[in-house]
């Protein structure tokens, strides 16, 4: 039996039960092969007669496809293997994340997209519009009209698109969408946050009880969980299990304290975690859509109308794409302060504008405001940079 789990015995009915307890590592790396084990499961959902709805961004109202009862599955490429493929149709220097996305469309590499019986996209940045142009000649899309804005009047429109929304999915699918669906889903999506924030929440540990590397395996691949009730369970006994090892002196030796903001991270831009932790610092904490941004706030489940309520929470994601852009640097901020920060990591991606432009103000609202370090890396999908990263953050980490 292998090191890694812990085995116990009980005498039932004169045989013998034997009770697997996985450690903690091994449950980091199920996590972490989520979406490589999710190929098959979105086949057999399939056969099943299931809906799949693929999508792009953390602005997708996942609680609407969750209410009749779909699969929703994100489908943000984050590999240079069809990039080159994607250039012969779009520009070389366009963000590698749309053409790593488009790449994967085209040739049909990607389970999930080929199984996704519509794509979800929405008018984020002008690359990703055009993409979604292209993508709609082989595909179902569907395009969200998001705001770049937040004001009140934009808040209308969003919850308007919401509607379109859901009433696109019923008379595609020949169902009904009722209210009472959607709170469901509602309830379980907040409960699955809120397991996802207690994890992270444990890293405000001094010294942290886990790696930043270990605790982003579980927040990426609870994305590729098809069953959201599933994550509440499943993230609080991972949990219970940490606080636990915690309390008997399990823990991570101390280092420099490191935020990673910026882009979606994920595949390729893992590199990024690995360079901060192979060079003497830790994470403790993630504001990109792939950590605290997409967990931080629940949709208000006191509020009497539900679409208001999905529009408010959505509509207040802190992206770059949005201006101005208040809340990143609220919750920016905030993560900061609640996790004794000792230095900012951003990492941008090479063509992605408005992270790159918005780069400016991050830098001055860590700097000035908060008295801490920052730095910004710029990187795409490829791994031929991992040098010059490794040689950058293990310099700003010395300093710090």
């Amino acid at each position: 039996m292998k090191e890694c789990y812990d085995i116990t015995y009980r005498e039932i009915k004169g045989g013998i039960y034997m009770e697997v307890i996985k450690e903690l590592p091994e449950v980091f790396e199920e996590f972490a092969e989520q979406r490589k084990n999710s190929f098959l499961a979105v086949k057999e959902l399939k056969d099943k007669g299931v809906p799949v709805i693929g999508s792009y961004c953390t602005y997708f109202p996942q609680e609407i496809a969750m209410a009749m009862g779909a699969a929703s599955v994100s489908l943000c490429s984050t590999s240079d293997e069809t990039i080159a493929d994607a250039e012969k149709e779009l520009p070389k220097n366009l963000c590698p994340l749309i053409k790593s996305s488009y790449g994967f469309a085209k040739t049909d590499k990607c389970p999930f997209f080929y199984f996704s019986d519509v794509v979800v996209g929405e008018t984020t940045c002008d690359g990703k519009k055009k993409m979604y142009e292209y993508m709609a000649e082989f595909k179902d899309v569907f395009i969200m009209e998001l705001p770049n804005t937040q004001r009140e009047e934009a808040l209308a429109l969003w919850k308007n698109e919401i509607i379109r929304f859901k009433e696109y999915l019923e008379k595609k699918f020949d169902v009904t969408i009722t209210e009472d669906d959607i709170r469901r889903a509602i309830k379980i999506n907040n409960e699955g946050r809120r397991a996802l924030k207690r994890l992270y929440e444990v890293m405000k540990n001094e010294p942290t009880p886990i790696t930043g590397y270990d605790l982003f395996k579980v927040l990426y691949g609870s994305t590729f969980k098809f069953d959201r009730s599933q994550i509440p369970g499943e993230v609080n006994a991972l949990v219970d299990k940490i606080e636990k090892e915690y309390a008997e002196g399990k823990m991570q030796p101390k280092k420099p304290r490191i935020l990673i903001t910026g882009c979606p991270l994920g595949g390729a831009t893992e590199k990024v975690i690995k360079a901060v932790e192979e060079n003497g610092g830790i994470v403790v904490t993630y504001e990109n859509c792939s950590g605290a941004k997409a967990i931080d706030k629940e949709v208000d489940e006191t509020n009497p109308d539900v679409y208001d309520a999905l529009a408010r929470r959505y509509l207040n994601i802190g992206c770059s794409v949005m201006t101005p852009n208040p809340n990143r640097l609220e919750l920016l901020g905030r993560l900061i302060d609640e996790y004794k920060v000792d230095g900012v990591v951003e990492m941008t991606l090479q063509a992605c504008h408005t992270y790159n432009v918005e780069a400016f103000g991050i830098r001055k609202f860590v700097n000035e405001q908060k008295k801490i370090p920052y730095i910004n890396v710029e990187t795409d999908y490829s791994q031929a940079d991992i040098g010059q990263l490794g040689t950058r953050i293990a310099a700003f980490i010395e300093m710090l």
